[in-house]
């Protein structure tokens, strides 16, 4: 038997680690220089060890994460057309978003429901069309994203009231599998940190758990965003695959894979030097699959400020099709195994987004919360030491608060509305707004843009 390549090397310690780095100091603090916390206080250290290893069992996906495409359903016939072509040119999940109620079959003509994931994001509360669309598609086992509180959540209204939204969500879930969704990317694209997303994921499910029919929890899947901090977002997914395992067990449920479909985050996301967003998205892509995404939409480059568009859609797909299928991302969501400093980093955060959903459940649980606009507080709160930072430049994106080119003009081909719009209609609480961090810094420039070509223009017109 061949000797190990390793086996050379004398093992040290971590305490023969730490005492060479401290004489390497020449009498600095080991704890004051090398040592730093997050701003969730999440400690990270300059080396681990096999001692940093207590692993948690994860139950992590074992088949290869699903590629898939967002299409709005405004036409059915168009929206046929694109998930057609979509699953022509390597896509093997479709996820269709409606604000109506549509025609079923036109949307799904030509699709192979077997060999296609679907998911619905519906964002109307309809029982009977559910159990319609559900039964159409009954060969696909589709996944309905339908999230009562998280409609409240991000538009301060239920659909109809409390009462009614919980019966009508009772009444899907008990005839249709894979019902209930927790939509965290909210929280995310607001500005929460790991710690509060993963606490703020739990308490809302939990929410659904006490207030939904027993054996609900089957249902349940879940929707993340994932941003620019590599590591963190990696550990983030893997430490809410601990807590959730920990709360269904709680509720008897023991069936290992839960469902997490992850896209990456708008919030990080720019106009200005638009083509650093796919950078951003890659990365972003690599932490869900490491992370143990099931499935996985990406966005496009463009996505802030353009229509969906052939060219955007099909980038962004290819992002994902080349990290499965030339970068050797295929079965990436095990990869993560054995790394002491990410497994170190989801215990972390599985302890403390842990401790603060015990806190919530203390002071009356999600909703109770959410009524008294805490959670919008703490996010808020978050969102705004996060903006200081960025305005600040401590926090940076490329292209924009940093090497920004000057020269780059984007007023006439900015096609969607980019910015948090103001909204002047009466809710039951305050709203969780989803706001992108470089606004506030885009709109200086376009209205400077804006003044200096009405400028030329008056020059032209007076010449």
């Amino acid at each position: 038997m061949k000797p190990f390549l390793f086996d050379e090397f004398d093992t040290k310690s971590a305490a023969a680690w730490k005492q060479k780095i401290q004489v390497d100091l020449k009498g600095l603090d080991y704890n004051d220089t090398l040592l730093w916390k997050t701003e969730e206080d999440i400690v990270v250290k300059p080396f681990y060890t096999v001692a940093d290893r207590k692993a948690l069992p994860i139950d992590l996906p074992t088949s290869s994460f699903a590629v898939c495409q967002t299409i709005f359903v405004d036409d059915e016939k168009i929206a046929n057309s694109l998930a057609v072509d979509a699953l022509k040119r390597g896509a093997n999940a479709l996820q269709f978003i409606a604000n109506k109620k549509f025609d079923c079959v036109a949307l799904l003509e030509k699709i192979d429901l077997e060999a296609t994931k679907l998911f619905f994001k519906l964002h109307f509360l309809d029982e009977k069309f559910v159990e319609k669309l559900s039964k159409i598609t009954a060969l696909a086992t589709p996944f309905f994203q339908i999230d009562i509180l998280g409609n409240l959540a991000e538009t301060g209204n239920w659909y109809d009231n409390l009462k009614a939204d919980f019966k009508i969500l009772n009444a899907i879930s008990k005839t249709t599998a894979q019902a209930i969704c927790v939509d965290v990317s909210l929280y995310e694209n607001a500005g929460a940190g790991c710690v509060q997303q993963l606490a703020y994921a739990l308490s809302h499910t939990n929410e659904y758990l006490e207030n939904l029919a027993e054996g609900a929890v089957k249902n349940i899947h879940f929707i993340f965003s994932v941003r620019g901090n590599y590591f963190f977002e990696i550990a983030k997914l893997r430490a809410f695959r601990i807590l959730v395992k920990a709360l269904f067990k709680e509720y008897n449920h023991t069936d290992s894979q839960v469902e997490i479909f992850v896209q990456p985050s708008l919030r990080n996301k720019t106009i200005f030097d638009y083509n650093v967003n796919m950078l951003r998205t890659t990365s972003e892509c690599m932490s869900a699959i490491l992370g143990g995404a099931s499935t996985i939409s990406n966005i496009s480059y463009d996505a802030v400020y353009h229509k969906s568009n052939e060219f955007g859609e099909r980038i962004a797909r290819n992002q994902l099709l080349i990290l499965k299928e030339e970068a050797g991302f295929n079965q990436g969501q095990s990869f993560a195994e054995g790394s002491y400093y990410i497994e170190a980093i989801s215990n972390q955060l599985a302890a403390k987004g842990l401790a603060l959903f015990q806190q919530l459940e203390k002071k009356g649980g999600f909703l109770k919360l959410l009524k008294d606009g805490v959670i919008q507080q703490k996010i808020s709160e978050k969102a705004r030491k996060e903006q200081a930072k960025f305005d600040a430049q401590e926090r940076r994106l490329l292209g924009t608060n940093l090497h920004a080119n000057t020269s780059n003009k984007m007023l006439a081909d900015i096609e969607l509305y980019p910015f948090v719009k103001k909204r002047n209609i009466k809710t039951l609480l305050i709203p969780i707004t989803r706001n992108r961090l470089s606004e506030t810094y885009e709109k200086e420039r376009l209205e400077n843009e804006k003044k200096s070509l009405q400028k030329q223009q008056i020059k032209t017109s007076n010449g």
